[in-house]
């Protein structure tokens, strides 16, 4: 055994060039990597008979990932450059060497144990990063997480269908906003305009029926999961139930619906609550809806007994005198 050593070190020395030193050193490399990706596969494959959630899958899948990179670095290290002896002192000299060169990818390193370590996010949370990009996430890693992109051109927060690679290091100088942590609620809105003629308190009871039929059923979950946010966040709201409010526009009486809704389901609520309302709105004939019109509006006779303007007498709709000359009376 030890004859056959000596002679494939020989062999390697003669024919490839390499030290008998960096010969056993690489062997032992090849080895250690089989070893890990080895301990791995046979790790993920136990998770997998006992775990069934995909979520979970991922988790496990990315910390083994992350253990063994930092296993096969650190022994590599130690293996290879065997005359440090201290991880702190190797990774210091080989910082100094690339800290310039390499600056964004070190910022998206430290990104990336900003991410693991204060969690202002996870796989499956949905997000927007500044002004420029949202989705859920599907994917974190060393340098970049991945979002599957929702909004841009699609409306109500509905996915593209496009991937999105965002670098770690933009979460130290974007606005991230979560939609899922904490609350996992958002507030939702829905305006609807009748016109001034229609019957506005009728139309309001109808709608505090459909929003609350819709979604106050969110309310006590809602609750629930506010006090356990209150634990780490401070937040306080008075009112989870469904409302609606009433203003003027131009057009008619405005009255706003406002509800709790899930993230991912924001859209299918409004179309269910939209088609209520269109139901419900068809079968009153002292309801209808307001648009942008033009109308001529007779104070005289439509306003008010106490606030219309006396009729115009005859003789200011007649023409004046001097109207014969050809000029516009009402023009100096």
């Amino acid at each position: 055994m030890i004859m056959v050593q000596f002679d494939l070190i020989n062999w390697a020395n003669e024919t490839i060039g390499i030290g008998p030193g960096a010969f056993v050193r690489t062997l032992l490399s090849i080895v250690l990597l089989m070893a890990l990706w080895l301990a791995r596969r046979m790790l993920l494959r136990s998770v997998e008979r006992k775990v069934s959630t995909l979520h979970s899958r991922y988790r496990w899948r990315k910390t083994t990932t992350y253990i063994a990179s930092a296993v096969a670095i650190f022994t590599l290290g130690r293996l290879w450059l065997h005359g440090f002896t201290s991880l702190s002192t190797m990774l210091g000299l080989i910082s100094a060497g690339v800290a310039i060169a390499l600056k964004d990818p070190l910022v998206n390193l430290v990104g990336w144990m900003f991410i693991m370590w204060r969690q202002p996010f996870g796989v499956g949370d949905r997000i927007q990063v500044g002004n420029s990009v949202a989705g859920d996430v599907i994917d974190q890693r060393v340098f970049a997480f991945t979002l599957m992109e929702i909004g841009n051109w699609v409306d109500a927060d509905q996915s593209t269908g496009r991937v999105i690679h965002v670098p770690n290091g933009r979460v130290f100088t974007e606005t991230v906003a979560n939609y899922s942590r904490g609350f996992k609620y958002i507030w939702d809105e829905l305006s609807v305009t009748i016109t001034f003629e229609s019957s506005w308190r009728k139309a309001k009871g109808l709608l505090n029926g459909i929003v609350t039929r819709q979604a106050e059923h969110l309310s006590d979950e809602a609750e629930k999961r506010l006090r356990e946010a209150s634990r780490t966040f401070m937040i306080f709201y008075t009112k989870l139930t469904p409302i609606v409010y009433t203003s003027v526009e131009d057009s008619g009486v405005k009255l706003t619906l406002r509800y709790l809704t899930e993230p991912q389901k924001r859209r299918g609520r409004k179309q269910a609550i939209w088609e209520d309302i269109l139901e419900a709105f068809a079968a009153c004939d002292d309801i209808d809806f307001a648009y942008p019109t033009q109308r001529m509006y007779m104070n005289a006779r439509e306003g008010k007994p106490g606030t219309r303007a006396s009729e115009l007498s005859p003789s200011l709709v007649s023409a004046p005198s001097g109207a014969d000359d050809g000029r516009d009376p009402f023009i100096d």
